[in-house]
């Protein structure tokens, strides 16, 4: 058979090179970060933090008028209207919110101030423009029992007040001998009080000694009928009354 061409030698494989050796990698000391990275880092921890910031304030929008307070203000009465709406764990109450996410409350906003002025410190503070009868009106609507009762105790202050109407005085004037100024002043009782005195700038002999008379000016409030009982004068009282007719 025919033989081919003789095959060329085969040349032996080259040597591989050795494996390199990992070498390990040393940490770089990090400097502070560049402005650039802080800020951003700052603006991404402020956006965090944002809506948790913001759910403590809550807005309201009561008869058009808003008003911003905290949740813990409005939260302050358990059982009132304002807390049921506005309550952290979830509200209670239904109400409707306009374009800027404040509760719709459809009251009048000019008695609103002194309710939520209540609740942020605890004082009924009422503007002399203002009615009472009008701030016991919201305090009942927002069921506020604390501020309830403060409001109508101060209704039935100022109606005592005026049926008592203005106070009157009962004026005596007395004369008096000097030794009897001061004997008469200290025994006097029932409400009179000692007004003024005016020498009359007389004087006589008594005995050995000069004497001067005095006029003493007394008054007491007129308040002798309380529920329809007259009360009679005491003895000390018609004797002051006794001297006066004299004049």
């Amino acid at each position: 058979m025919p033989r081919g061409p003789p095959c060329s030698p085969t040349s032996p494989p080259a040597p591989r090179p050795p494996p390199a050796r990992a070498v390990p990698c040393r940490a770089r000391p990090r400097g502070p970060p560049s402005p650039r990275a802080a800020g951003a880092a700052a603006g991404s921890a402020g956006a965090l933090s944002a809506p948790a910031a913001a759910s403590k304030w809550v807005r309201l929008n009561v008869g058009g008028t808003y008003f911003v307070s905290t949740r813990q203000t409005l939260c302050r009465e358990p059982k009132s209207f304002l807390c049921r709406l506005c309550c952290q764990d979830g509200p209670e109450l239904g109400s409707d919110k306009d374009e800027t996410g404040a509760y719709l409350i459809d009251r009048d906003p000019t008695y609103f101030g002194p309710i939520l002025n209540y609740l942020r410190h605890g004082k009924l503070i009422i503007n002399k423009e203002l009615a009472e009868e009008g701030v016991l009106e919201e305090a009942e609507f927002y069921n506020i029992a604390s501020l309830v009762r403060l409001v109508k105790e101060r209704i039935r202050d100022n109606e005592n007040r005026t049926s008592q109407g203005p106070v009157k005085h009962v004026y005596r004037v007395l004369q008096c001998q000097e030794e009897e100024l001061t004997q008469m002043v200290s025994t006097m009782s029932d409400g009179w009080k000692f007004e003024q005195l005016i020498s009359i700038g007389s004087s006589y002999n008594y005995g050995n000694e000069d004497q001067a008379e005095f006029l003493c000016v007394v008054s007491r409030e007129l308040n002798n009928s309380t529920n329809g009982i007259v009360k009679e004068p005491s003895e000390k009282a018609k004797i002051l009354q006794e001297r006066g007719s004299r004049m």
